[in-house]
């Protein structure tokens, strides 16, 4: 239990994951790994390439099952699910932003932002004004009905932020959310994760650029499929 009383958002104990275990091709990618993220944190997790860290971000967001020790995500033992339940876990739960903005082309940024609703069995009639609102929170209420061509890649990535806030998941995952933009469009992101965060919602970012992992309360590195918390000067 934490000091404020509430459980941890995230809560991880010896997690481990072994692909192609006990063949020559095993590839041990996570050893033993443990974390606490509150309730309104801002953790970001950093790592060279196959250091383990996107196994770490698919496994806290259910979208891969681990070999070993316990998640609890939102207090719900993950180990207990099956893969609907996962699934119904995710769309509640976490909210996705992607380096690549992973949006539908041939559809406008309401449409896109309107998806995930579709997916949760929202009626009809809600989506479009939900939509509306969070492309408003991200600043595009007036570029609702452009598409991601008629876009800046910084606009591109408020439509998707504005995705993962649609089901007002209490916890947002993003993968090098700044790595396909420039140093003031990535400011621009940072900060409006920073509102997000003050709104009440719990972020984690995966990065290997330490401006960006500068923006968090803490930071961790991983390396060899193993975590360590960085200390504020060394982060």
């Amino acid at each position: 239990m934490s000091v404020s009383g509430r459980n941890p958002v995230i809560a991880i104990d010896g997690l481990r994951k072994v692909y192609a275990e006990g063949t020559p091709a095993e590839v041990v990618a996570l050893r033993g790994v443990s974390l606490r993220v509150e309730h309104g944190e801002f953790v970001a997790i950093m790592g060279p390439s196959g250091s383990g860290k996107s196994t770490l971000m698919n496994l806290i967001g259910c979208l891969d099952t681990p070999s070993g020790g316990s998640y609890f995500c939102d207090g719900v033992d993950v180990a207990t699910l099956d893969a609907e339940q996962r699934a119904r876990l995710r769309l509640e739960k976490i909210g996705f932003v992607f380096q690549g903005f992973h949006l539908l082309a041939r559809m406008s940024a309401l449409d896109n932002v309107m998806m995930p609703l579709i997916y949760a069995g929202v009626p009809r009639a809600e989506r479009r004004p939900r939509a509306e609102r969070a492309l408003a929170e991200v600043g595009l209420a007036e570029r609702a009905r452009h598409k991601p061509s008629e876009l800046s890649g910084g606009q591109q990535q408020r439509v998707a932020i504005a995705r993962a806030l649609i089901n007002a998941a209490p916890i947002i995952l993003a993968d090098e959310p700044t790595g396909a933009l420039d140093t003031r469009t990535s400011e621009e992101i940072m900060a409006l994760f920073k509102r997000l965060q003050a709104a009440g919602h719990t972020i984690v970012v995966i990065t290997h650029e330490p401006p960006i992992a500068a923006y968090a309360d803490r930071v961790f590195h991983m390396r060899d499929g193993e975590l360590h918390e960085a200390t504020r000067e060394a982060a």
